[in-house]
């Protein structure tokens, strides 16, 4: 019976509550005062009731651990030629130009290290161009590095990208005959 009456009583508060949230006559910030008074008071009854009967509650822990540790000036410049090579592709379309410089470093046919991949002779055009020195990264361009370097990869092991609209027709043509396409994103096909 004592159960039933405290089920009704939170009942009947939540429903005052329901009126208060709506009442337009309380000037906004005293409304807000008395919701936030009362949403703690039916809280608190709900966890009194609850701990009158103990219950067992099954909990994992999930640990994020980096797979990659850069140092600082590899991770700097993986930062600037993800914003250089993907600006305006949209998070999935950065994390998928980091995947491929780490997929490269993990190549045999690639240099071991992220700065000597993207500074590799002829590898990537914002290197060539200035757009690696005067980007301006983006806090979705440290995000999806950061998908990155907790080992996200969406690339299908992809190793090579283009831009098809900006390079040329006989670069594109290289790309497609030589190499497997695993996706495209964007303005970019991406391949291996």
């Amino acid at each position: 019976m004592e159960k039933k009456m405290v089920k009704i009583i939170i009942a009947i508060e939540c429903m005052v509550l329901s009126i208060m949230i709506f009442q337009i006559s309380l000037p906004k910030k005293e409304c807000e005062e008395n919701k936030y008074k009362l949403v703690t008071y039916v809280y608190k009854k709900q966890v009194e009731l609850a701990a009158s009967n103990p219950r067992i509650i099954d909990e994992e822990i999930y640990e994020r651990k980096k797979v990659y540790e850069l140092s600082d000036i590899d991770y700097q410049n993986l930062l600037r030629i993800v914003e250089a090579e993907a600006s305006g592709e949209g998070e999935n379309g950065k994390l998928l130009v980091a995947n491929v410089i780490f997929n490269r470093v993990k190549s045999r046919k690639f240099p071991n290290s992220v700065t000597a991949v993207i500074f590799q002779q002829n590898q990537f055009a914002p290197t060539r161009d200035g757009r690696f020195y005067s980007v301006k990264v983006t806090q979705e361009t440290v995000r999806a590095v950061d998908r990155a370097l907790y080992g996200e990869d969406i690339s299908n092991g992809a190793l090579y990208f283009v831009a098809v609209s900006k390079a040329s027709q006989d670069k594109v043509g290289w790309f497609q005959t030589k190499l497997t396409k695993v996706c495209s994103y964007g303005g970019h096909e991406f391949y291996k």
